[in-house]
C-alpha cells in the first residue's frame, strides 16, 4: 500500500486520530512534547500520511498574526511536523510540507515556522528562507525581542503584497508556552 495523504481540520479529526498524532509526535520529538506544544498544533489544518502500519507522518498549519512594517499579516504557521522513526528519510516529511505549502500559498499572507537543527535542512531545501532580521513577540507588557530564536525562524511567501524587510522585525502574536 502506497502511503495515503489526508488533509483535515482539527474539528474533523476523531479523538482516536488526535491521540495517534500526539503519540507519533511524542515519539518523533523523543518525549519532548509539552501540553503547550500540542495545543499550538491544534485549531488549523492537519496533514496526515498513513501507511500499512498506521500514521506515518504529520504536520499542521495554524493561523497566527505577525506585525511587520506597520501591517498585520495573516500567517500560516507550521507546527508539529514529525515522521515515524521507521520511515524517516523516505520523503514523507516532504509530502507533508508540500501540502502545507499549498495551503499557505493559497490562504495566508506569509508562511513561517521555527525549525530545530534536525528540521532546518528540510525547510531550506524546499525553498523556505531563514529570516535574517529581528524576531519579537507582542507580550502582555509590549514587544519583546526573542534573540535566542533568531536564526531558527524560516519564512515563505504567501499571498502578501510587497516584500518583507529584514531591517524591520517580525513581531509574532503572544501564546502560552514557547512563543515560536
Amino acid at each position: 500500500m502506497a502511503p495515503r495523504l489526508r488533509t483535515a481540520h482539527t474539528a474533523d479529526l476523531e479523538p482516536a486520530e488526535l491521540r495517534a498524532v500526539r503519540t507519533l509526535l511524542e515519539d518523533a520529538f523523543d518525549g519532548d512534547l509539552r501540553d503547550e506544544d500540542w495545543d499550538h498544533a491544534l485549531g488549523g489544518l492537519h496533514v496526515l500520511v498513513h501507511d500499512r502500519r498506521g500514521l506515518a507522518a504529520h504536520g499542521s498549519v495554524v493561523q497566527r498574526r505577525v506585525l511587520h512594517r506597520g501591517r498585520s499579516l495573516r500567517v500560516g504557521y507550521v507546527e508539529a511536523v514529525g515522521v515515524r522513526a521507521d520511515v524517516r528519510r523516505a520523503g514523507l516529511g516532504g509530502r507533508v510540507m508540500a501540502e502545507l505549502e499549498r495551503v499557505i500559498e493559497g490562504a495566508y499572507g506569509l508562511g513561517a515556522l521555527c525549525a530545530s537543527e534536525d528540521g532546518a535542512a528540510l525547510y531550506a531545501a524546499r525553498g523556505w528562507r531563514l529570516w535574517p532580521g529581528r524576531v519579537c513577540v507582542l507580550a502582555p507588557d509590549g514587544a519583546v525581542r526573542l534573540s535566542e530564536e533568531e536564526g531558527t525562524v524560516f519564512v515563505r511567501p504567501g499571498t502578501a503584497r510587497g516584500p518583507l524587510d529584514p531591517a524591520c522585525a517580525l513581531v509574532f502574536d503572544w501564546r502560552e508556552g514557547d512563543v515560536l
